[in-house]
């Protein structure tokens, strides 16, 4: 089992760097939101 996660995060790894680019870049456009707004 530790075998198949291994080779799933091997294969799908650009794939998964993309989303937590994403994410990131998500949670910054909620701070700058919310910092213009004074809610931060």
């Amino acid at each position: 089992m530790l075998e198949e996660i291994a080779d799933i995060l091997n294969r799908s790894r650009a794939t998964l760097i993309e989303d937590a680019l994403g994410v990131l870049s998500l949670f910054a456009l909620l701070y700058v939101g919310l910092s213009l707004t004074g809610a931060v």
